[in-house]
């Protein structure tokens, strides 16, 4: 039988206060240049709570440096150099769990890691079925993190000892996770497939971020609407009515009117007072319990909540009910299509219209599962599902060139590697 993991419920050499200022700013970068080894890397954010997803605390660990934690938004307003703390890592490695929620808000800030291990990525492509920070200390290292404040109020000062402590555990054994984790990946002949991954990872979650061409469509359920133009338009109404009240207040926009209130009212289209009344969700508080301390964290928004009247939400549905007919959001339907274009996700659409397409992509989806299992990595790993949906969605599959194909889709060579032989079969 295994062993039962040891609980870590704080970091070994202690926790340190929060740095917000430029002078304890520059000794953590003085204490970092003076270190060796990979960096380990982590970021909170108040999402759930604020408007905006900036970094609201970021955590390092060094070997020789100890664990840091940094507030970016006090030493920004106080005109922290960036290149400072870039200047003082170098090109080290920087290791960090599940890099594309973490990396952008980097970016965003002007740090610049010049290289990359993922322990999330590693423990995908090591067969691992479980991927959390907590589940891989515990298959490698024995070791259980004690997590228990992932939904917690990152913009709130000062922050309590117990957050101090959640934040740090996050860098506590990412280093220790990185040697285990690169053992494991040389002696199953991952290594170098990995290291692709984790440069491509790099590249994206360092990229600019594209903005939502219609960012209103994202409202959870927006699908539900249909093509009802008059209830989107509702549902748009209020949903960028709620996101310049939630900019104006810095406070999350679900805090101030939740999507599904919209997708309801937008459903219903109240047209007088009663039936706007008989909408509960338009006419109560959003309250959020997820525990005693979360729901107070939730409880400390409730002023900037009560300031947004009910009749905000009934003053801007009737504005959308009253919009002319040309003035309407357009509904537009994407199938998919053409060459060059992206392949319809609706396997509806493939077996009722593209019947002999649809074939030829059941047949290329039991070739990659069965690589994918050969190798012990998950097939949307090996391939995004949508690339594969891309290669056969044309009609003359003989005269694509699968590699390059796959190549200008963005596929990494190893995944080019393992599959292009056997969907070159298929596809024939």
């Amino acid at each position: 039988m295994d062993a039962e993991p040891v609980l870590l419920t704080q970091p070994r050499g202690g926790v340190p206060e929060v740095t917000d200022t430029l002078a304890g700013y520059e000794r953590a970068c003085e204490r970092l240049a003076a270190a060796s080894g990979p960096l380990a890397a982590d970021a909170e954010r108040a999402s759930g709570y604020r408007y905006g997803h900036e970094d609201r605390l970021i955590q390092f660990k060094r070997e020789g440096a100890g664990i840091i934690l940094l507030d970016p938004i006090a030493l920004g307003e106080q005109g922290a150099d960036w290149d400072l703390f870039n200047e003082a890592v170098g090109d080290a490695v920087w290791i960090l769990h599940d890099s594309r929620q973490d990396l952008p808000g980097f970016a965003d800030l002007g740090l610049r890691p010049e290289r990359l291990f993922d322990t999330e990525i590693a423990a995908r492509m090591l067969g691992l079925h479980r991927y959390g920070l907590a589940h891989v200390t515990e298959h490698y290292l024995g070791i259980a993190l004690a997590k228990e404040h992932s939904a917690a109020d990152w913009s709130y000062r000062p922050l309590s000892r117990d957050l101090r402590d959640y934040a740090a555990l996050d860098v506590e054994l990412l280093i220790e996770l990185d040697e285990a984790m690169t053992r494991d990946l040389k002696r199953q002949g991952k290594l170098e497939w990995a290291q692709e991954e984790f440069s491509h990872a790099l590249m994206t979650g360092l990229a600019p971020r594209r903005p939502h061409p219609t960012p209103w469509m994202r409202v959870s359920h927006i699908t539900d609407l249909g093509g009802d133009a008059r209830a989107l338009a509702v549902a748009k109404a209020l949903w960028q009515r709620r996101d310049e009240l939630a900019r104006h207040h810095d406070i999350a926009p679900t805090l101030l009117l939740s999507d599904a209130a919209i997708i309801e009212a937008a459903k219903r289209k109240p047209h007088n007072a009663a039936q706007f009344r008989a909408i509960r969700s338009l006419n109560e508080r959003v309250r959020i319990q997820l525990g005693t301390e979360q729901g107070k964290m939730f409880e400390r928004y409730a002023p900037i909540q009560r300031q947004i009247k009910p009749r905000v939400w009934k003053e801007t549905i009737q504005q959308a009910l009253d919009l002319p007919d040309a003035q309407l959001p357009q509904v537009v339907r994407q199938h998919g299509g053409g060459e060059g274009g992206n392949a319809p996700k609706s396997m509806r659409v493939w077996r009722q219209h593209h019947p002999e397409r649809y074939r030829r992509l059941q047949a290329c989806r039991a070739a990659v599962n069965q690589i994918a299992e050969d190798v012990r990595i998950p097939p949307d790993m090996l391939l995004k599902p949508q690339i594969l949906r891309n290669l056969c969605w044309t009609d003359d599959p003989k005269r694509r060139d699968v590699a390059a194909f796959l190549r200008d889709e963005g596929a990494r060579e190893w995944q080019i590697g393992l599959l292009n032989a056997s969907l070159t079969r298929v596809i024939m």
